[in-house]
């Protein structure tokens, strides 16, 4: 009763509810790593909704400590800083790649091998928690 009531104080006023955020992960990867370094990890966000914010991740199986980080052209070398989230584009593609915004796994437990696969949990502002499998790749 209460949902159908929301739903006519919309129709009356012609606007419509905000759309939340509607995300799909694609293609997620890290390289080859040793025991003890930092490991990126790269892919593709699809977004049909709203824009969002990745806030965190982890990968409990493979590293204790995360980070989101961006990467800076300013005189000389690139660099690379931590970031407190990641702006994921509304209705479209975003994507975290070599040279631009990407996760990093600190320190990691033990060396990834090409053809491992693990699992991460990435939290989104609205779109919430979302469990994915990363690959390991030359």
């Amino acid at each position: 009763m209460k949902r159908l009531a929301v739903a006519l104080a919309f129709a009356v006023s012609g606007t419509a509810p905000v759309v939340a955020s509607t995300l799909e992960i694609f293609q997620a990867w890290s390289p080859v790593g040793e025991r003890s370094t930092d490991l990126p990890i790269y892919m593709t966000i699809t977004n049909s909704g709203e824009a969002d914010d990745l806030l965190r991740f982890q990968c409990p199986s493979v590293a204790h400590f995360t980070e989101k980080r961006t990467t800076d052209y300013g005189e000389g070398a690139p660099s690379t800083r931590e970031v407190k989230s990641i702006a994921i584009a509304a209705s479209g593609n975003t994507e975290l790649k070599p040279g631009g915004d990407h996760l990093v796994l600190l320190k990691i437990i033990g060396p990834t091998k090409a053809g491992d696969t693990y699992g991460c949990q990435v939290t989104f502002r609205r779109a919430g928690r979302k469990t994915i499998d990363v690959s390991v790749k030359e």
